[in-house]
């Protein structure tokens, strides 16, 4: 949800400046914010502006405002208060949503910073049905696994490509896929894809056991809950085009991560798995 104007919101309720031109109509292929440096005012540390963001997560805090969980391009993830966000009149109401490109400014040198202004950048479809949910799963793996200030370029880049993927209706299971891994990539706990835990090179032709600590090592048995050499380099090199890539991938990603959550159960992939989705 966006404001009417697609203008600038600011935290105190006064409405900002609003850029001249007409409104940009969401294209078909919608591109990711802008790259560009985030410009601090007086002490770096201090005040943020035109920082690109996406909102991951928001709840409420006393009668008005909202605390918003942010993912940043170069300050990571990123939590702050929306002062009087809740209030009818604020500008920030209608600006702070889910799965919508923004630039934000925020301030304050502790772990919850205060949300000074947002802009709605536009031009990116918002996912729908199975899409939605698959976006919310992405949202819940970032709050659950990324640490806070622990800026990942990358990671935001693949995010908004996730996005673009499931606001155009593209294979669900790929893009979580590869959104999966590169999440575990970023923050380190993705394994070696190109030499076994005896530091062969992984041969297409072979079947691997996972070894926790080690990672995967050449078996020849056929038994169930290996992976193929195919696999592992199709992941490697972020194709999901074959089933059994797919399938193997995701119970691949699945045992990561369940390692990684310290046994908190993730509320939208359990609604997926029931509804045989993901």
């Amino acid at each position: 949800m966006a404001t009417s104007d697609g203008g600038l919101a600011e935290a105190d309720g006064r409405a900002a400046p609003i850029r001249s031109g007409p409104r940009r109509a969401a294209s078909s292929v919608p591109a990711a914010p802008a790259s560009r440096a985030p410009r601090a005012v007086g002490r770096a540390a201090d005040r943020i502006q035109e920082e690109p963001a996406f909102v991951l997560h928001a709840m409420p805090w006393r009668e008005t405002s909202l605390i918003v969980e942010l993912l940043t391009r170069d300050h990571g993830r990123v939590a702050c208060v929306a002062k009087g966000a809740k209030r009818p009149g604020s500008r920030l109401r209608g600006v702070l949503s889910g799965f919508q490109p923004l630039h934000v400014s925020f301030s304050g040198r502790h772990e919850l910073r205060t949300l000074t202004a947002a802009e709605w950048l536009g031009g990116l479809a918002a996912p729908q049905g199975d899409g939605l949910l698959c976006g919310f799963y992405l949202n819940e793996l970032m709050v659950r696994l990324l640490p806070r200030d622990d800026p990942h370029p990358a990671l935001f880049d693949g995010y908004a490509q996730a996005l673009v993927s499931l606001g155009l209706g593209a294979s669900l299971e790929a893009t979580l896929r590869r959104f999966e891994w590169l999440l575990l990539r970023e923050i380190g706990y993705a394994l070696d894809l190109e030499r076994d835990a005896d530091d062969r090179p992984i041969e297409a032709s072979r079947r691997y056991a996972l070894l926790p600590g080690r990672g995967f090592l050449a078996t020849d048995s056929a038994e169930e809950g290996g992976f193929g050499g195919a696999t592992l380099r199709d992941i490697a090199d972020e194709r999901y085009d074959s089933t059994t890539t797919l399938a193997e991938a995701k119970r691949l990603t699945r045992s990561l991560i369940a390692r990684h959550l310290d046994g908190h159960v993730l509320k939208t992939r359990q609604i997926l798995v029931d509804l045989q989705k993901l």
